[in-house]
């Protein structure tokens, strides 16, 4: 019996490879590139919880980066990601960069707390809801995770296991582009329908 159940997860897992990286000759297409500055859409606001009972807006960090991951402690794809994330918030948090982890359909703070502690994430932890679930798409796979301008637009999106280098390389490039003046920045919360 313990035979099949290894054979299963081996062919899970080359199927889930497939899916992921691709089975052809080639190199499989990226489908998170990110996009260009007037194909991005605001990111619906938000007020979630933290560990400590605390409310988070997503607009409290308008004028950073934000890699916004929705997961579930028992999502395994979510386990191969969350590293990746805390190495990225340990390495760009000084440049104006945040991740946020929204735990969704998992069975409150008593399954959190402790999972967050065992992986060691070094970044802010919220607790979904369905209303925040909905805004964001529905949710139809996890991980998917959004990676935010600093004007508070969606830049790039990744549903289920994406690929390390698309994260890091999609963070570097919202670094690196050039802030907007400041007079503009103080118009945007004006043009923006945060609510949708």
């Amino acid at each position: 019996m313990r035979l099949l159940r290894l054979g299963a997860a081996v062919a899970t897992a080359f199927l889930l490879g497939c899916v992921i990286e691709g089975c052809g000759s080639g190199p499989a297409p990226s489908a998170a590139s990110v996009k260009p500055v007037g194909d991005r859409k605001s990111a619906p606001d938000f007020v979630l919880k933290d560990g400590n009972g605390r409310d988070v807006r997503l607009s409290d960090y308008r004028g950073q980066v934000v890699l916004l991951d929705f997961w579930a402690t028992w999502c395994e794809p979510c386990r191969v990601e969350i590293p990746w994330f805390t190495e990225l918030q340990r390495k760009q948090k000084d440049r104006g960069f945040a991740v946020l982890g929204v735990s969704i359909y998992d069975d409150g703070w008593e399954a959190v707390k402790p999972f967050e502690a065992r992986m060691k994430m070094n970044y802010r932890v919220l607790m979904g809801t369905d209303e925040a679930a909905h805004a964001y798409g529905g949710l139809d796979a996890l991980p998917t995770t959004f990676l935010i301008d600093r004007q508070g637009s969606i830049a790039a999106i990744h549903v289920g296991l994406a690929n390390r280098r698309d994260f890091e390389d999609g963070v570097e490039r919202l670094l690196e582009a050039p802030r907007r003046s400041a007079a503009y920045r103080g118009a945007v919360p004006a043009l923006i329908n945060w609510t949708r």
